[in-house]
């Protein structure tokens, strides 16, 4: 679950990581309230959206009055903003952000993850701040810092001097670095993030760390611990398709081919997305209905597949294991009877119930194309919708 800037940085400030003072607003006479309240001669309004490069594409402005916060919060709320990351549909700005002046001296980046290869948290810096982590590892590899932190110990004041020490950093703020970084660990370990990320993290004028921007993203599967992280999930900035999957313990991402597929298992919806592409096809969703999904379930997942316009056809890959084959044969025909199925329906079924579960299929007198093999499965779907065409 991702959150918005303003939302990371209450929750930054909160373990004492430290961030320039600021207000959300959702109109532009709430903006310049803001501003007011801040005092000052300088504030930046940023856009707030569930998107990284905000700067390049307008969303950041930097003014130098009352009324230029109103023109640049009037200029943002209310319209698309279109990133490297939102695609070219982009995400319409429903507040900002307005945050007092800071005095920058240096920019640099620091982030923290969990690093699957050595199952730790890895705390990453670069003395490259404002540049996407993406572009400084592909150009200049050699400035990123990496170092992960044993579980067992935890962040220790060493781990953040050598951070401290390889991102030029001296004097007073040495120790500085080590309060940030400690803290900044807390609050990724006791709230459960997957990603936490500063870009920039400023030096100021007078030698001060201050998160300049800030983005966490949370572990979904451990929300149920926090009800407060829970409450500033933003579901304007998600796909509605995908926040109504996830109503129904449905795992659903949209993608952006033509063949919906539905499938039990992460890894076998993942081969088969991978067997769609190798015989010329593209999956317009990853579909994982579970190991116990219900006839209900099933059916609710067919529907969604089919609320996507992109969608001319879907293929169905169902191995039964724990789920029964003929479960999801009732789901699939009560879904395509309900609403009017109208593109080609490849069904390949094995395990727990298959005869019982191909009958169903048979019997239901639907057009439904039946597979033996995956192979075949994906052969069959993507021949169908080119000739449906």
């Amino acid at each position: 679950m991702n959150i918005h800037e303003y939302q990371a940085k209450e929750l930054f400030s909160r373990f004492g990581v430290a961030v320039p003072k600021g207000g959300v607003a959702y109109t532009p006479a709430e903006a310049a309230a803001v501003a007011d309240r801040l005092g000052g001669g300088v504030w930046v309004v940023k856009a707030q959206i569930h998107a990284g490069g905000r700067g390049k594409a307008g969303g950041v402005k930097v003014v130098r009055s009352r009324a230029e916060v109103e023109a640049a919060a009037r200029a943002l709320l209310g319209h698309t903003l279109v990133t490297h990351q939102t695609g070219p549909a982009g995400r319409e700005v429903k507040r900002v952000y307005v945050e007092e002046g800071c005095d920058i001296a240096r920019e640099l980046y620091l982030g923290m993850l969990i690093d699957r290869d050595s199952g730790r948290v890895t705390v990453i810096g670069s003395t490259e701040g404002g540049v996407e982590i993406e572009e400084v590892a592909a150009r200049s590899p050699e400035k990123i810092l990496k170092i992960a932190i044993d579980p067992a110990t935890g962040i220790q004041p060493f781990h953040a001097r050598e951070l401290a020490f390889g991102l030029g950093l001296e004097g007073g703020q040495i120790a500085t670095a080590v309060k940030f970084v400690t803290a900044l660990y807390r609050a990724f370990t006791k709230l459960d993030a997957s990603v936490a990320e500063i870009n920039p993290l400023v030096v100021t004028g007078a030698g001060e760390l201050v998160a300049l921007d800030a983005k966490m993203s949370f572990d979904d599967n451990a929300l149920f611990r926090h009800a407060d992280i829970a409450a500033l999930r933003d579901e304007d900035e998600e796909d509605p398709t995908e926040v109504e999957a996830g109503k129904h313990a449905l795992n659903y991402i949209k993608l952006d081919g033509n063949i919906g597929c539905m499938v039990n298992g992460a890894g076998l919806a993942m081969a088969t997305m991978d067997i769609i592409k190798l015989y010329g096809g593209s999956p317009a969703n990853f579909l994982d209905v579970g190991g116990g999904a219900t006839r209900e379930r099933v059916s609710t997942a067919f529907k969604l597949i089919l609320s996507d316009p992109n969608v001319e056809g879907i293929l169905v890959n169902i191995f039964g294991g724990i789920m029964r084959c003929d479960v999801i044969a009732e789901g699939v025909v009560g879904a395509a009877r309900e609403i009017n199925l109208h593109v080609p329906l490849v069904v390949r079924l094995e395990g727990t119930n298959v005869d019982l579960g191909k009958r169903i299929m048979q019997q239901s007198g639907l057009p439904i194309l039946a597979a033996e093999n995956l192979a075949d499965a994906a052969q069959k779907i993507v021949a169908a919708v080119k000739e449906a065409r």
